[in-house]
């Protein structure tokens, strides 16, 4: 019977192939090996009408067909295209949504506030901490907060009348909207796909074109059982200038994996000055996925470009660049199983029934600033500084980059999302100024100016303190935060690291999906990302005319330094002795912070 039975499986399969090689044979080849890229497909002639419509013959062996290829290749199953849809997708215009999200986020609304004065915004900060509310984003202007419908009347009667009436509704149904976010072929009624197809990539690596339009890997959303071995294959394929490596592991054991970008390892060992690093993170925040995909189509598009791009190939010939998809690698796991909202890493607290620890809040500059001391709240930044693993795994790799490794820091970009903004530091505070300012401010301008050209979409400039809900009076300032303040990444990259361009990006968009946007947004907003890395690059190498490259950590030492001591006490000498330079930019660095 089982014999019978493989007999006919292989009858299907062959009659399958065959019917296919018509549209194989139909299909023009080019003549340089990309067939897709240059060839075009003729014109035939109208055929006259012969009175056969072959497709009415035997309707069941088109699906035949396209169900053998599916199986064979792994391929997804077709779904009808809708020119009206963007994508070309038809979603069901009626949804069942599954019982499991239904349960948990049945109800919920996203809303948002419109802020006008210090008094809203310092109202609505301590409503959203008094009611545990998950403060989803916000500017000077506004803020966005998810919370169950019978919450509302809640916190509207916490706030003062000018708000009551001064919001409106984000996501009404943020469980539909949840639902639709995630990766699905046929929008079967799965709630968490934790199943997920794992597409095949492969062949269009070597075929596609740079920009990864064609890319299958960049079509949607992709779990970490995905991204690693596609991390793993770029490495394998390109030896000659990117390499695989490990950050540190999780809080449940898995590895922080990373790419490292550029052509140092086939350069001479002897005499090398210390190799110029670029580092580019995402995933901090596990619900943020598209700063993950973002950092993968970076990543792509740098390893493309090399030898083919003169740009690029200078920028990877004096930097190294180092993409890290997620740091937060469990709780990025958990978005995809269990909860898509997740933020925090998966660490237990003190409470069993609030896990979590936030990792850009977990670094040990200035840590417990705004402290938010209550392990349920979605800022909480743990009970000590480095506490959360995957945060002090990070900083530990730094540390030892530049101390046994011969790496020297020079850009730390940390992508999050959303609403579109170049942040610098420093995050704990308003009260104090970074002492490179002005280098901070024109970087960033031109890393907005640079995705502004190159999409038209508008990213504003802003020091990462200025999320802090602040109230300032003539001779008196007071800040109430929404989210803690102290123990930022790019607090601690900067002044503990001394990397002098430090950054937060927060991409795409500026609320009407949030953290759920599109799949449609991955490549424009991964063009944007790489927009910015060469934009850095070139700034740093001197090629806008800003700024020369950093060469070594001597430049720094023996750089003129500016004296801002008050009129008549003693200036320094514009050249620093070598022993005393380190100290000195020590004090200098910490006088300059706390000088307001």
């Amino acid at each position: 019977m089982s014999q019978s039975h493989s007999t006919l499986s292989s009858f299907i399969l062959l009659l399958s192939i065959l019917l296919c090689i018509p549209y194989v044979v139909a299909a023009p080849w080019a003549t340089d090996g990309h067939a897709h890229l240059s060839a075009v497909t003729p014109r035939y002639p109208p055929q006259e009408e012969s009175g056969i419509k072959y497709r009415n013959v035997l309707p069941k062996l088109n699906w035949l067909r396209d169900t053998a290829i599916e199986k064979i290749f792994r391929l997804p199953p077709k779904v009808a295209k809708n020119p009206n849809v963007p994508g070309g997708v038809s979603r069901p215009t009626h949804i069942q949504l599954p019982a499991t999200l239904l349960a948990k986020y049945g109800g919920d609304k996203v809303l948002r506030f419109n802020l006008t004065t210090p008094a809203e915004e310092q109202a609505l900060a301590e409503a959203a901490e008094t009611l545990f509310l998950d403060v989803w984003e916000f500017t000077s202007n506004w803020a966005d907060i998810h919370l169950r419908e019978d919450d509302i009347p809640s916190l509207l009667g916490l706030l003062p009348k000018s708000l009551q009436t001064a919001y409106s509704y984000l996501m009404p149904d943020l469980a539909k909207s949840i639902y639709q976010s995630y990766p699905s072929t046929a929008y079967a009624d799965v709630a968490f796909p934790s199943k997920h197809v794992e597409k095949a990539f492969t062949p269009a690596l070597r075929t596609s074109t740079v920009d990864g339009a064609d890319n299958v890997f960049f079509q949607n959303y992709q779990p970490l059982s995905v991204i690693i071995p596609w991390m793993r294959l770029m490495s394998s394929m390109f030896s000659t200038h990117v390499r695989m490596i490990s950050i540190g592991t999780s809080y449940e054991g898995r590895d922080i994996p990373a790419l490292r970008i550029g052509v140092s390892p086939n350069l001479p060992s002897e005499n090398l000055k210390p190799r110029q690093t670029i580092i580019l993170s995402g995933g901090v925040h596990a619900r943020e996925w598209i700063s993950v995909s973002s950092v993968t189509y970076a990543a792509w598009s740098l390893i493309t470009s090399y030898g083919k791009s003169p740009a690029i190939t200078k920028l990877l010939q004096e930097f190294d660049f180092v993409l890290i998809p997620t740091i937060n690698v469990d709780g990025y796991v958990y978005t995809w199983e269990n909860d898509r909202l997740w933020r925090k890493n998966r660490q237990q607290t003190s409470l069993r029934f609030c896990r979590g620890v936030d990792l850009d809040r977990g670094f040990g500059f200035e840590w417990g600033a705004s402290i938010q001391s209550n392990p349920c709240s979605e800022s909480y930044p743990g009970d000590a500084p480095f506490q959360a693993v995957e945060s002090h795994r990070f900083a530990e790799w730094a540390k030892n980059e530049t101390e046994n490794n011969n790496v020297h820091f020079v850009g730390f970009l940390d992508l999050h999302s959303y609403s579109q903004q170049v942040l610098y530091p420093y995050s704990y505070s308003c009260l104090a100024d970074p002492p490179s300012l002005e280098n901070l401010e024109e970087l960033g301008m031109g890393l907005a100016k640079a995705i502004r050209i190159s999409s038209g979409e508008q990213y504003t400039v802003a020091s990462a303190c200025e999320g802090a809900v602040s109230s300032k009076t003539p001779g008196h300032s007071s800040t109430s935060r929404m989210e803690t303040g102290g123990g930022s990444a790019i607090d601690w990259f900067y002044h503990e690291l001394r990397v002098r361009y430090s950054y937060q990006i927060k991409l795409r968009d500026t609320g009407s999906y949030g953290f759920l946007l599109p799949k449609e947004n991955i490549i424009p907003t991964g063009e944007e990302v790489f927009n910015v890395i060469k934009y850095f690059g070139d700034f740093l190498l001197g090629d806008k005319g800003i700024e020369k490259s950093i060469s070594s950590e001597e430049a720094l030492a023996t750089e003129p330094v500016k004296s801002e001591l008050p009129l008549g006490a003693i200036e320094e000498d514009s050249l620093i002795p070598d022993e005393l330079a380190d100290e000195y930019q020590d004090i200098n660095w910490e006088l300059k912070r706390k000088r307001k």
